[in-house]
């Protein structure tokens, strides 16, 4: 395997860093300064667990007087920018995104392990959530609201405006480090917030470039900043009464962190996932079996909406099995994901695999049958893993009460769609939910009952750039991501009421 190392091609991104020994060192950029810093935290490639840079590891005193500067300047340098040159800086982004994809395909493959093909994926959909920004625009239109529907306000009439919170917070998770980014920043900034954001300490590379490409496009250099903090260090700045929304996609667990510490402010969050493909007994089982494999494998099971739970009903569930046993050998190629025939990379971090392994013994010794994959392979490279679920021990399964955000599902053999809505409801999360078959009528009672933010028929879910608006129920979100459908969490709505009645009071003096 070759040895990992970051080399970034194009000139006009190299300024943002400095070579020493062998390793880059990464700047900040603190609205509208690019620093170094005093202490540095490492970044690992997930492929060999090589160090290939350094991120500073910003003192307080930093964050704090860029918030201010952000708080007191940048707010109002955003808002007073005209909507159709923020639209132009977003089209020039997206420009630039082009010309230096190869540099961020390459950190996204080195710095996430991501395989070449999911890396131009991401890379093509920030593009694409760019040039979609002025789908968006309809949403930030207020309302005219006329009093003629009750005595108490006959000769009055209301303009109800939506403006800009403020200074939004934005924390990225790792999984998707410049899409997710690039999604927070169309729908925080396109009604005219200012924008902080937090990297994700192990992936944060894909997002300091991005800075430097935001810088390039003329984004308003006093309203955005990347704030290099590590997690745990984070519940001072979440709490600060200068930021008046979060906008978090994370664990469930780092929700409920932020919640706690974060006081009265809006949030849009998306959280811990995991979700269930139920197979009916009239599906095309070919079909079905070859989509929740993807849905499984997909990225490693490094995604929210990543398939966990194949619930099958018995009449089809010994051909589904022997279907998606066979997909799933087909379809799995482990290996270093620059190696164009890898179809799964590496896992973020032993600590995951770890937690991985831990939860394939809990099932195991709960009466799980491994029907497929289930090795590590290496410090962080796995075989994907498909269990055979008795519903007995089901419930008490590691994998079934925790989102282990690895490539793994449970498959469970069901009794009839009430079986299958009993299972997948009695989780905490409800984030997604896939269902193949073609019987309409028991589609139409699943998609009602099930207690999930989206429901996908024939297909496993897939979040993409947002056409459709996504987010969780229960412990897996507040809100809902999506074009056109996050404007609302990053807003305050603010009535101005005309009053024409009272004899004079519209007289000139």
């Amino acid at each position: 395997m070759e040895k990992t190392s970051l080399l970034i091609k194009s000139k006009e991104l190299t300024g943002i860093y400095e070579l020493k020994d062998g390793i880059s060192y990464f700047k900040a950029y603190l609205a509208g300064q690019w620093i170094s810093g005093d202490e540095w935290q490492d970044v690992i490639s997930p492929i060999d667990l090589n160090v290939i840079a350094k991120i500073p590891k910003l003192s307080w005193n930093q964050v704090d007087n860029t918030l201010e500067h952000i708080y007191r300047k940048g707010r109002w340098t955003i808002r007073d920018t005209p909507g159709e040159k923020r639209l132009d800086i977003y089209k020039k982004m997206a420009s630039l995104l082009d010309k230096f994809k190869e540099d961020f395909v390459n950190v996204l493959m080195i710095n996430n392990g991501k395989i070449r093909t999911a890396a131009e994926g991401e890379v093509k959909a920030a593009i694409e959530r760019l040039l979609r920004a002025d789908l968006d625009v309809k949403e930030t239109r207020g309302d005219y609201v006329p009093g003629d529907w009750s005595s108490e306000t006959l000769e009055t009439e209301a303009v109800v405006r939506k403006e800009p919170v403020g200074v939004v917070l934005s924390i990225v998770p790792f999984n998707y480090p410049l899409f997710d980014t690039v999604n927070k920043i169309v729908y925080t900034t396109v009604i005219g917030n200012a924008i902080i954001i937090k990297p994700p300490s192990s992936t944060p590379l894909p997002i300091l470039m991005l800075a430097k490409v935001m810088e390039l496009a003329s984004f308003p250099k006093d309203s955005f900043a990347i704030i290099t903090l590590p997690g745990r260090e984070m519940n001072k700045v979440v709490g600060d009464k200068r930021i008046q929304a979060i906008s978090l996609t994370g664990s469930t667990e780092t929700g409920e962190e932020v919640v706690r510490n974060a006081g009265i402010k809006q949030f849009i969050m998306e959280l811990g996932g995991g979700d269930p493909a139920i197979v009916l007994s009239d599906a095309d089982l070919a079909w079905a079996a070859q989509r929740i494999a993807t849905g499984i494998i997909s990225y490693t099971g490094q995604r929210c909406d990543s398939v966990k739970l194949v619930l099958v009903e018995e009449e089809v569930y010994d051909t589904l099995k022997d279907l998606l046993v066979k997909e799933l050998t087909k379809s799995v190629k482990v290996g270093d994901p620059r190696d164009p025939s890898t179809t799964v990379g590496p896992v973020i971090d032993v600590k995951t695999v770890d937690e991985w392994e831990k939860a394939i013994k809990d099932a195991v010794e709960k009466g799980g049958k491994i029907l497929f994959g289930g090795k590590r392979l290496g410090p962080t490279y796995i075989e994907p893993v498909l269990i055979e679920a008795p519903k007995e021990t089901l419930k008490d399964m590691y994998f079934y009460n925790k989102e282990v955000f690895a490539s793994a599902a449970l498959l469970i053999k069901v009794k009839n769609i009430d079986e299958a809505l009993e299972i997948s409801n009695s989780r905490k999360y409800g984030l997604d939910a896939a269902i193949f078959g073609k019987d309409i009528n028991k589609i139409r009672k699943l998609q009602r009952f099930l207690e999930v933010g989206a429901v996908y028929i024939n297909d496993y879910p897939r979040h993409g750039i947002g056409y459709f608006p996504f987010g969780g129920r229960k412990d897996s979100g507040i809100g809902r991501e999506g074009i056109g459908y996050t404007i609302q969490y990053v807003t305050a709505y603010k009535s101005i009421v005309y009053n024409y009645k009272g004899k004079g009071i519209w007289e000139y003096l």
